[in-house]
């Protein structure tokens, strides 16, 4: 979450008359995260979020990222849901952003999950992977690894911001990734930003999943390689094995990894470690000074790439132990 476009009093009051949302109380943008722009609004009946979708988000995607959220809210998730104006219409258009409004989920996001927190996310993941089944409409993954090379080459030069010979130092690790990368694992829709800030808890007991707008279709495997990435290493960068071991068992208590997909862990979390690097690289170099939002340091994914360059075998990763 965060915020790049600013909305005043006048057109927040005009955008609510079509809603019967009650009287506001306070507005104020939530400077977490670096998509979208987003506003926690309180009213005298409830809290809402207004999101305004900007950057990456087509608005073509949008009924399809809805349908997933109400589709996994009735399989009993705990996620947004989007509230309809007057009319019945759920899209609607604000500072010249499409944008909508969605339920408040109560709970607390931690920095730093433990063992408990991480297990609970890998059962939460199975079950959104499972229960995601009935979805109609199609998304293809518009930051897979087709998206890799040229999202480098667009970057180009600026890539040596963060370090002298960087371009063609990924390259070559890119270049290793695309031709390992496996084929014929199960698919279906994946959330594809799984992070910490995107998982409400209440002590260890997850209370909600929230930021679906890179879910797509994709190798749900490749789902858990990001979760692994972003919820089992510390601060000094090392690689927490008890964390991912209960990630893995927890996910596997509700969905049983084939082998195939257990031996396609390491490459598929080095994957994912490219993807997130290259739009953290992205992002540091173009975010606009004046937005209400801190680019996220990509020297941190550099770091988790190197890991999964230096470790061979699942056992890396807790599988079996």
């Amino acid at each position: 979450m965060a915020v790049y476009t600013n909305v005043d009093d006048a057109a927040l009051g005009s955008f609510l008359e079509a809603y019967d949302l009650g009287t506001v109380l306070s507005f104020a943008g939530i400077a977490e995260g670096v998509e979208n722009s987003n506003y926690l609004l309180r009213t005298d009946r409830a809290h809402y979020i207004l999101t305004l979708y900007e950057k990456r988000v087509e608005r073509a995607d949008l009924p399809f990222f809805i349908e997933v959220m109400e589709v996994l809210a009735n399989s009993g998730l705990n996620c947004p849901l989007p509230v309809p104006a007057r009319d019945g219409s759920i899209l609607q258009e604000l500072a010249g952003r499409p944008c909508a409004v969605f339920t408040f989920l109560d709970g607390t996001w931690s920095r730093f999950p433990n063992r408990e927190k991480c297990a609970e996310l890998g059962r939460t993941l199975a079950h959104m992977h499972l229960n995601c089944a009935p979805v109609t409409r199609r998304r293809p993954n518009a930051l897979g690894p087709h998206a890799w090379r040229p999202l480098l080459d667009s970057i180009g030069d600026k890539a040596e911001v963060v370090g002298d010979g960087m371009k063609d130092a990924i390259a070559d690790r890119l270049h290793t990734i695309l031709d390992a990368w496996p084929a014929g694992l199960p698919t279906g829709v994946i959330h594809a930003d799984l992070f910490p800030n995107n998982v409400l808890f209440i002590g260890d007991s997850l209370t909600g999943v929230i930021d679906f707008y890179f879910a797509c279709d994709d190798i749900l495997v490749y789902d858990l390689g990001i979760c692994m990435n972003s919820w089992c290493f510390e601060p000094d960068g090392s690689f927490n094995l008890t964390k991912s071991r209960a990630m893995l068992k927890g996910y596997q208590s509700v969905r049983p990894l084939t082998e195939a997909e257990i031996e396609a862990i390491p490459i598929l979390a080095a994957g994912s470690a490219m993807r997130f690097f290259l739009t953290r690289l992205y992002d540091w170099i173009h975010t606009p000074a004046d937005a209400l939002v801190s680019p996220k340091d990509p020297m941190e994914y550099l770091g988790i790439l190197r890991f999964h360059q230096s470790v061979s075998g699942t056992a890396a990763y807790g599988i079996g132990l």
